[in-house]
């Protein structure tokens, strides 16, 4: 008897499913063809989709600029889903970008209040931290706001392990910052912990950390073979010299695929969602409060200034809570005004226009 077997689609591996190829289907009887972007550049990127011809995966070039927007939130990043026309002038061109599932989503640089988006459709954030160096916890609650603000998993890997003797220490600290997410040690020189991490990074996952936290020698791991360029960390100051330039996505052997992206110095957060989850023993200890509106002060009954006071919630960590919320704050109020100047905008075009109508010659 002869198998009815069907073959998986070439980019099932990397996300593609059945629930997808549905809702893609329009736009299949349009001519156009699914893929994944595995790396974007000015104007352009690099598509990952199945060969209509060879029924194999296959990468193309894309024009990415008919989809871009002044919306730097929803114009094409690493990781998407994009619908390619392949028969379009001058070049094949990126027609629609799909539905995302997730997106690690950062403010901008120089104080703008536009997102940026760092990688999308992503199933776990990896946070990489170097235990090289003293890790800045501060900075790691950052990191997790940003990841859990994205709707993936987040996991925290302290990479380096096989150059420090105090590893465990430095561990229960970061795992006293990061309530309920996965804290794992790892070494790419010497493989420990590295199965362990393939084993909890099934699907896609993003790498983000500070230049140094050795991301690309990370992923290198994962992928079992040498996809990014790795340098050396300057040994004075322990950091790296931002060897990842761009965001790429790099399909893993056994399926799946992990998006390295470059040294963050800057991790402003776009959104308040993440910060909650960040910090969810300071949510618990609010819902305790003997007033809804306790603004943790000087009211009576108040749980958080009774856990700061017998030292169950660190001083550090308060603080730390407090800074990002509002610098939250801050974030909303600035983007409101823009959505708010850009509503302004259209409507006095609208109304020039509608004016400009009136004011016509009749024929």
């Amino acid at each position: 008897m002869h198998s009815t077997h069907t073959p998986a689609h070439p980019l099932a591996g990397l996300g593609w499913t059945d629930d997808r190829a549905a809702a893609f289907a329009p736009l299949a009887e349009a001519g156009l063809l699914p893929g994944r972007i595995v790396r974007i550049d000015r104007g352009s990127c690099e598509v990952l989709l199945a060969d209509p011809g060879t029924g194999r995966a296959t990468t193309l070039r894309a024009d990415t600029r008919p989809v871009m927007s002044a919306d730097t939130v929803h114009n094409p990043c690493t990781g998407d889903w994009v619908a390619v026309d392949p028969h379009a002038r001058p070049a094949p061109a990126v027609s629609a970008v799909l539905p995302r599932t997730t997106a690690i989503i950062r403010k901008g640089a120089h104080k703008r209040s536009e997102g940026q988006v760092l990688a999308a459709n992503v199933d776990t954030v990896l946070i990489a931290v170097s235990l090289a160096a003293e890790p800045d916890l501060g900075r790691v609650e950052r990191f997790l706001a940003l990841a859990w603000e994205s709707g993936a998993e987040p996991l925290i890997v302290l990479t380096k392990c096989d150059l420090v003797h105090d590893g465990d220490f430095v561990r229960a600290d970061v795992e006293a910052v990061a309530p309920g997410v996965t804290v794992l040690a790892v070494s790419a020189e010497t493989g420990e912990g590295i199965e362990v991490l393939r084993a909890l990074t099934t699907g896609s996952c993003a790498l983000i950390g500070q230049s140094g936290a050795g991301k690309s020698t990370l992923t290198n791991a994962l992928a079992g073979a040498h996809a990014m360029t790795v340098q050396q960390v300057r040994s004075a100051d322990e950091k790296g010299r931002h060897t990842t330039t761009t965001r790429e996505l790099v399909p893993l052997r056994g399926g799946g695929a992990v998006i390295d992206t470059p040294g963050l110095r800057g991790v402003g957060l776009f959104g308040g969602e993440g910060i909650d989850r960040a910090f969810a023993e300071i949510e618990e200890l609010a819902a305790e409060c003997r007033f809804d509106d306790c603004s943790h002060r000087t009211e009576p009954g108040c749980a958080v200034r009774a856990a700061l006071a017998d030292g169950t919630l660190p001083e550090r960590r308060w603080d730390s809570y407090l800074k990002l919320q509002k610098e939250n704050r801050w974030i909303a109020s600035r983007t409101d005004a823009r959505v708010r100047a850009e509503r302004a905008r259209h409507w006095k075009t609208v109304t020039k226009s509608a004016r400009l109508a009136r004011s016509a010659p009749k024929p």
